[in-house]
């Protein structure tokens, strides 16, 4: 499975809809702290609910069914990830449209729901792998330990600096682009990308998670606080799924 790495979280883009609100650079330091503690409260509650809901489908459906059962299905063809990764990415898109509606509360909040339920599911097979072959809950816990450390130092950083990263934006995107066309070369042809290509992907995750902040900062509206935390959990995520193929690739 570590041949097949994660896709990419939805590209970066400035295309913020809410014309009725103001930017949150704009606002009022207290309009402007309620957003920024809305956006993170719903981080907080996206991930609270990716464990609780990863944890139910574990403990319900049994570490040993969904092992057997997520290893069978996936190997046999290799396009198989390949058309799961495929549906992923539809499913990303289709909720980060949702969460960034500036018409209906319900369906901002019915794509940030949609987008964890799809992380639950497509975190099956590496935590199938984590808990049969890397190690356990301990690998899982330091991977996920790891991610929140870097992403609390990069938060700091941007918070202390207030730097726009939105010139990040280009990098990102053809970062992404290149990243994605290695990821179907080595399903194809059937090849590890190896820890290189894992560090890489760290490195670009970490320029996201710069890129989304600072746009919390300067170019998100005060509504839209539940576009703003899907983005920052597909990055965190994304995050974590190198850290842990990391903690895996070392343990072998």
């Amino acid at each position: 499975m570590q041949n097949n790495p994660y896709p990419l979280p939805p590209p970066p883009h400035h295309e913020f809809h809410a014309p009725v609100d103001l930017f949150a650079a704009a606002a009022d330091a207290d309009a402007r702290a309620g957003f920024i503690m809305k956006t993170y409260l719903y981080l907080l509650g996206a991930i609270a609910a990716f464990i609780v809901l990863e944890t139910l489908v574990f403990t319900i459906v049994g570490l040993e069914n969904l092992a057997v059962y997520t290893f069978a299905t996936l190997g046999t063809s290799k396009f198989s990830w390949l058309i799961v990764l495929g549906a992923f990415m539809v499913v990303s898109w289709i909720a980060q449209n949702w969460a960034s509606s500036d018409t209906s509360p319900a369906m901002q909040h019915a794509g940030l729901g949609v987008y964890v339920v799809a992380n639950v599911l497509i975190f099956i097979p590496l935590l199938c792998l984590a808990y049969v072959h890397g190690g356990g809950l301990p690998t899982i816990i330091s991977a996920a330990t790891a991610t929140a450390a870097l992403f609390g130092m990069l938060t700091v950083a941007v918070f202390i600096t207030r730097k726009d990263f939105s010139f990040l934006r280009s990098f990102l995107t053809f970062g992404g682009l290149a990243a994605f066309g290695f990821i179907i070369t080595a399903i194809y042809f059937d090849f590890a990308l190896g820890p290189i290509f894992i560090y890489a992907m760290i490195a670009l995750m970490c320029g996201y998670i710069l890129y989304h902040t600072s746009n919390i900062l300067h170019h998100y509206r005060i509504g839209q606080h539940v576009a703003a935390s899907l983005a920052l959990f597909g990055s965190v995520m994304t995050l974590f799924w190198y850290i842990l193929q990391l903690f895996l690739s070392r343990g072998e």
